[in-house]
């Protein structure tokens, strides 16, 4: 993927500074509110923490609070660039915690070099946070940190760098040798890259059961051997070899496994050659591996092969390993992470990989069969399953090892505590986003000369999401392409209505559509100037797959079009808009947002089967309530009463849709209140489709989510049409563009034949 330095600094500076905020959990609205928060009713939790210090767990944000600590002495592959320069990456490892395992963090960033400095900081900290992760600080100083605060900490210490990496590619090494019907106790493994993570590899492998005899490490200058002096440390001295090896194409012959955390092109073609049959090679240097998977076949194909990257099949992705490990340690409030919670991490992942691989698991990675094999032997990095699955087996160790403080007693519950934590509709644009890539869609952008669309094809292109065909005269666009310092030029389709080669075509093809509806030749002919037209056409007659546009129109003037020239899927009566609100407390659908002013009972019902096949495709179960002001005939009305046809309407054509209604608002979010008060109710849980009872509601409300609920707001989806057309909001800001292209990209894939 193509990230170009200009994206990356709006992303980090956009908006809010930076990628992390401080949101209240607590009612903050009225004085006793203020009271309660702060002096005088806050001396109360004070007090009781003092008697029992234990019951700061209890009263404040500890126990779901890690602390990502870093001296910027090794961040990223960009070395000692200082802590000031490594904070974006300490904050990106605080929304990984946060997107994976729901936990909080601070990110902090330390100015010294020595040992003893950090080692004392993070020590006073040990108040405030339930865990410490340190990141990217360099060897040999991160042996000795990491350490003395294991040693003198009361609190998960870990260091990612070293474990994250040892945790999932021993993972990956349990079933690839399961795979080729080699012993771990019996291979020959060669080491290249002698810092924090090979060693933590190392180490984690042999505790797997790998002979330290078998075991050859090499650093920049050859082979780690007995006797050896130059470049030397006490770290190092751990895993000197005994061999008669120098050079690590030495060290390679008759290797079974290699495992690369070097750099790109550390390992050649011939090396491969060299190794036992059935040989593995793990080549996790980034961006950029030791050798690639492409090298590598070209010289055999006995090979199981994984990298750090995720363009390549079996991904080492330290995001698999710390978010889960910490979410497991902070829920038993472990005293440490100790190596039986490491192997119980890497045991659960390796088994994971095992099983029957989720439909939705295979869709959002672009539908081929995901299967235990070669191909196969690490699970997927966006598998909603593994915090299911290694959060336990962590919290299971440390309960078993004698470190946990709170052991957990009914594991069933804490696996529905973990699905409540990161619902699957959170998944939404996860989902679409990897089925655009599968085969990226032929998407047209009728406002091809607009700065925002064109910002937001280069984005597309980079990420491989479509194939834009833009609309407008082909000197401005590439005049604007060049004023912008835009580069995807030669990815995209430049087409002038005017002078198109097949412009003819179009034109009798809509007078021919249209002709008994008013519209002559002569005025078909101009139509096929109009910018909309020609791009609804375009699908309409195979050169594209869908169209998204309304950056600078009205929603009905996009939308007219749309309905002459590509009309609706057959048997559909009305089409209709929904928005994705992306709350804190989940994902929500809005429908019908904006096309159906006064929907009766029959428009209402399809509004809701349009909603439901819509997330079904997405792999979304819809739980559709239908809103009113009224609770299940708690009052008497037209209104109520043609809410609650329309339920009775989709139960009995669709009785496989979750649905139920009318029901007020609050009732329909609050599965408390459905449980308590209305135990018949069909729906089970929060609905996630909100169904209006007209457009007037379904506009202003999730118009206020995303201004006062500060919701992330995608759309509006219109569904109904018989091929992909998504319309903007007027305005629309960039990221904007680029979730409609994928939502429509993702549509075209699926209308595909």
């Amino acid at each position: 993927m193509k990230i170009r330095p200009e994206d990356a600094l709006e992303y980090h500076s956009s908006g809010r500074k930076g990628k992390l905020e401080i949101s209240l959990t607590k009612p903050c609205a009225t004085q006793r509110d203020l009271s309660l928060a702060y002096t005088p009713g806050v001396a109360v939790p004070c007090l009781a923490i003092e008697k029992n210090v234990e019951d700061v767990y209890k009263y404040t944000a500890k126990g779901n609070l890690v602390a990502v600590v870093s001296n910027g002495t090794a961040v990223l592959g960009l070395g000692d660039i200082g802590p000031e320069a490594g904070k974006p990456v300490m904050e990106g490892k605080a929304l990984l915690f946060k997107r994976f395992a729901d936990i909080d963090v601070f990110d902090i960033e330390v100015r010294g070099k020595d040992p003893a400095d950090v080692i004392k900081c993070v020590q006073m900290l040990e108040p405030t946070f339930g865990g410490i992760n340190l990141e990217d600080i360099k060897a040999p100083e991160c042996f000795d940190i990491e350490q003395e605060l294991r040693r003198t900490m009361n609190i998960p210490v870990f260091h990612d760098d070293q474990h994250g990496t040892a945790i999932i590619s021993a993972a990956g090494l349990l079933n690839a040798l399961e795979i080729v019907g080699k012993k771990i106790d019996e291979v020959k493994v060669v080491y290249n890259g002698a810092g924090a993570s090979a060693m933590a590899c190392c180490k984690l492998h042999m505790l797997l059961g790998l002979k330290k005899e078998n075991v050859i490490m090499c650093d920049t200058k050859g082979v780690i051997y007995k006797g050896r002096t130059a470049h030397m440390n006490k770290y190092k001295e751990e895993f000197t070899a005994d061999t008669a090896a120098r050079t690590l194409e030495e060290a390679m012959t008759g290797a079974d496994v290699f495992f690369g955390l070097s750099v790109k092109d550390s390992v050649s073609k011939e090396m491969v050659k060299l190794m036992a049959p059935k040989a593995i090679i793990f080549a996790m240097a980034n961006p950029d591996p030791e050798i690639t998977p492409e090298e590598v076949f070209s010289v055999r194909n006995d090979v199981i092969m994984a990298t750090g990257r995720s363009d390549y099949p079996n991904q080492v992705n330290n995001v698999l390993g710390f978010p889960f490990i910490f979410r497991g340690a902070l829920d038993v409030r472990a005293t440490t992470i100790n190596e039986e919670m490491k192997l119980a991490a890497a045991r659960a992942l390796a088994q994971l990989a095992k099983e029957d691989v989720p439909d939705s698991v295979i869709k959002a990675y672009g539908g081929d069969p995901i299967r235990f094999g070669k191909e196969y032997i690490i699970p997927k990095p966006l598998d909603p399953r593994v915090l299911r699955w290694v959060a336990p087996a962590v919290a299971k160790a440390a309960v078993e090892t004698g470190v946990a403080k709170q052991p957990i007693t009914d594991w069933e519950k804490y696996a529905e505590q973990l699905e409540e934590r990161l619902g699957r509709s959170k998944q939404f644009m996860n989902f679409i986003f990897h089925k655009a890539k599968k085969k990226p869609q032929r998407i047209v952008f009728p406002e091809g000369d607009e700065v925002k669309i064109l910002r937001a094809v280069q984005i597309l292109v980079d990420q491989q999401l479509v194939k834009p065909i833009l609309i407008g005269a082909k000197e401005r666009i590439e005049k604007l392409i060049v004023e912008n310092h835009l580069d995807f030029e030669n990815e995209v389709e430049i087409i002038d209505p005017k002078t198109y080669r097949d412009r003819q075509k179009f034109v009798d093809e809509y007078y021919r559509m249209r002709q008994r509806k008013g519209v002559t030749r002569f005025y078909a002919d101009k139509t096929m100037n109009l910018r909309f037209y020609f791009s609804m056409m375009m699908v309409h007659m195979g050169y594209a797959d869908g169209v998204i546009g309304g950056l600078t129109t009205t929603y009905a003037d996009t939308i007219r079009p749309a309905l002459q020239v590509i009309g609706m899927k057959e048997g559909v009566k009305h089409v209709a808009g929904m928005y994705a609100v992306l709350a804190k407390k989940g994902t929500y659908f809005f429908a019908d947002t904006t096309v159906n002013i006064e929907p009766d009972a029959e428009t209402l019902a399809e509004i809701a089967v349009h909603a439901a096949t819509m997330l079904q495709r997405s792999d979304v179960q819809p739980r559709i309530a239908m809103l009113s002001f009224s609770n299940f005939g708690s009052t008497k009305h037209p209104l109520t009463d043609k809410v609650r046809a329309a339920v009775d309407i989709v139960k009995r054509k669709h009785p496989n849709i979750m649905i139920d209604g009318e029901m007020q608002a609050d009732t329909a979010v609050t599965p408390e209140i459905l449980e308590r008060d209305y135990g018949f109710s069909t729906l089970k849980g929060s609905a996630n489709v909100l169904v209006f009872p007209d457009l007037n509601s379904a506009n202003v409300a999730y118009k206020l989510m995303g201004r006062i609920g500060e919701a992330e707001i995608i759309g509006p989806i219109l569904m109904g049409m018989a091929k992909p057309v998504h319309v903007l909001q007027t305005g629309a800001e960039v990221t904007d563009i680029v979730n409609m292209a994928a939502l429509c990209a993702a549509d075209a894939y699926d209308n595909r034949p």
